[in-house]
């Protein structure tokens, strides 16, 4: 299954990309990778005969691989023509990812508390300094004040 696979990415990669590197995953699938795009394709084996699961997914900086954003299971016996077709699909799902805008995030109540629906909104907790904090202030001021007596002082 692997030559199979390995000869259909060959040809998909010189069809969907002048640059390309192929080369063979863990899994015992095939990658191709476009690094002038920044984009991969994976080809793996399914259970069914003659038939391969594709992924596709962005690389990100430092040539490491994202996460498949998309994938579906094509039938090898059809041509490279529609297998590119589908890539292009893919892809064009990946960059449509990559475009969206981040979902905005709900404020959600800490776990164990009741967020009281009724009651006015709370006003906004001011930063304090802390004891300790004055503290040290006051030991610091101590200090150069010592120093500046006895340097000018006396």
């Amino acid at each position: 299954m692997y030559t199979e696979l390995r000869e259909t990415a060959t040809e998909l990669a010189a069809v969907l990309w002048r640059e390309h590197t192929v080369y063979r995953e863990r899994g015992g699938g095939v990658v191709i990778r476009g690094e002038h795009v920044e984009r991969w394709i994976s080809l793996a084996p399914t259970g069914g005969r003659n038939q391969a699961r594709l992924r596709a997914g962005r690389l990100l900086d430092g040539g490491t691989t994202a996460p498949a954003r998309s994938e579906a299971v094509v039938d090898l016996s059809v041509g490279t023509a529609e297998l590119a077709a589908v890539c292009r699909r893919l892809l064009a799902d990946v960059a449509a990812a990559e475009t969206r805008p981040p979902r905005a995030r709900t404020e959600r109540p800490a776990k164990g508390r009741v967020k009281d629906r009724g009651a006015a909104p709370r006003p906004p907790k001011r930063r304090h300094t802390g004891l300790a904090s004055w503290a040290v202030l006051i030991c610091v001021v101590g200090v150069v004040g010592f120093w500046a007596y006895d340097v000018f002082g006396g």
